[in-house]
């Protein structure tokens, strides 16, 4: 009776001690296969350019990009429009923030204010508001107003919706436990509605970044003299298209940037509800 269960108890602990270095080895492979087909678009389209199907006037080879973005990064061209675009993202993104901010939780903590708030907001936000560049400028000119104001506006919409959601998705017994223990309005605010629409408005900062660098890129076409955007467009008149693609990898690199910086703080702030 003794040998079927030590046969058992033999084969399960060589199955146990096997598994676990077949899970890492699948996922080292998976990880490799992912990096597979991009590999394959950059060689073809490699191939496809250094055989002429693909003409340089119409899009530049990986290896002559490569070039242009070392011949820019060394001449220091792409340093000063990279700094020039970041400047206005980040002024755009801190004007959106605090007129989201404060019209979501306008919004999402009165009655009123939502009925005063979100109509003209849902309003405002079925518009294309890049359709509105020509207002801008006509109210702020050629400068540096309308990109930073298309940025803001295209920020602040997604966090604001967002913000709102999340203050009006709050539990209501928690909003009840609160008023049994005597908590003042700022206290239930500050303990109770801000972490619980915190993961919501996190999100709408991630979509809001996205649509902040989509804005940019649209905004720097307006006599721009500096930035990306800037940069692009001496190289589309000049047929540079090598150039152009650099622009629009940093753009994108940009993009991806501030993307995995939002989901670091979201892992971060959020710590509590793997805990639960």
């Amino acid at each position: 009776m003794s040998i079927p269960v030590l046969t058992a108890d033999r084969t399960r602990v060589s199955s146990a001690a096997v598994t676990p270095t077949r899970k890492p080895r699948r996922r080292a492979l998976s990880g490799a296969w992912r990096w597979a087909s991009p590999v394959a678009l950059l060689l073809l389209w490699q191939v496809t350019s250094s055989t002429g199907i693909l003409p340089d006037d119409k899009l530049s080879s990986p290896a002559k990009v490569l070039a242009a973005g070392v011949d820019l990064a060394t001449s220091g061209q792409l340093g000063d429009a990279f700094v020039v675009s970041l400047r206005r993202v980040l002024i755009g993104v801190a004007v959106g923030a605090v007129i989201a901010l404060a019209l979501g939780i306008t919004a999402g903590l009165s009655r009123w204010g939502a009925v005063l708030v979100d109509p003209p907001v849902q309003m405002l936000r079925t518009l294309p508001f890049l359709g509105l560049i020509p207002l801008f400028i006509i109210w702020f000119g050629i400068g540096e107003e309308p990109k930073i104001a298309l940025v803001a506006l295209g920020f602040a919409f997604p966090l604001y919706l967002n913000v709102y959601a999340g203050i009006r998705d709050t539990d209501p017994q928690l909003l009840e436990a609160t008023a049994v223990l005597g908590f003042t309005r700022w206290e239930r605010l500050a303990h109770v509605v801000l972490p619980a629409a915190l993961p919501q408005a996190l999100v709408g900062l991630r979509q809001g970044l996205g649509v902040a660098w989509l804005s940019l890129i649209v905004g720097e076409q307006i006599n721009a003299d500096a930035g990306l955007g800037y940069l692009i467009n001496n190289a589309r008149d000049f047929l540079r298209t090598d150039q152009v693609v650099v622009g629009l990898v940093v753009y994108a690199g940009l993009g991806l940037a501030t993307d995995a910086l939002v989901r670091a703080l979201e892992g971060r702030a959020l710590r509590w509800r793997s805990t639960r």
